[in-house]
């Protein structure tokens, strides 16, 4: 961890570990809020400067590389939206599912499905994930993720309820 990461003078980013279950939903809810924004700079912001992440084969480190990272990614997968949900948690530790829609530039929709393993520092800043992602096709008609670009609605059923 680098002094800039660690020191007392940087920012927190609540819900601050050790978690409970209540923080932990609420640290799940709030990387879904900002992953749904498809804002590289925005997301990146909630990762230490030195943070290090496997995304299916590719490793990617400090927010620099998750910047270059994201932009990519939303240039492929169009109208991303994106449901999270806890799993399990312990002491700074949080494990999330997931599922996201997204068509390509031709039309082809697909559902991804997917694992996150978090780590954070003292701050609240995440310095480690770990991503587990399969693509499955879906016909348009088999959508489920349909509120408009943007946040979740509170109102707007989990993964659970959605039977995913």
């Amino acid at each position: 961890m680098t002094a800039e990461n660690s020191a007392p003078s940087s920012p927190l980013r609540p819900p601050i570990p050790p978690f409970t279950a209540e923080t932990a939903a609420q640290k799940a809810r709030a990387a879904e809020d900002a992953w749904n924004t498809r804002d590289p700079e925005k997301v990146a912001g909630a990762y230490t400067v030195d943070s290090a992440w496997r995304n299916r084969s590719e490793f990617i480190h400090g927010r620099d590389e998750i910047v270059a990272f994201l932009a990519r990614k939303w240039r492929k997968e169009l109208d991303y939206r994106l449901i999270k949900e806890l799993w399990a948690f312990s002491g700074n530790r949080i494990a999330v599912r997931f599922a996201y829609e997204w068509h390509d530039d031709s039309g082809n929709w697909f559902r991804s499905y997917g694992n996150e393993n978090w780590e954070f520092d003292e701050r609240g800043f995440m310095r480690q994930r770990h991503a587990s992602i399969n693509d499955v096709p879906i016909r348009e008609r088999e959508r489920k993720f349909r509120w408009p670009l943007g946040r979740r609605p509170d109102d707007h059923p989990g993964l659970t309820d959605l039977g995913l």
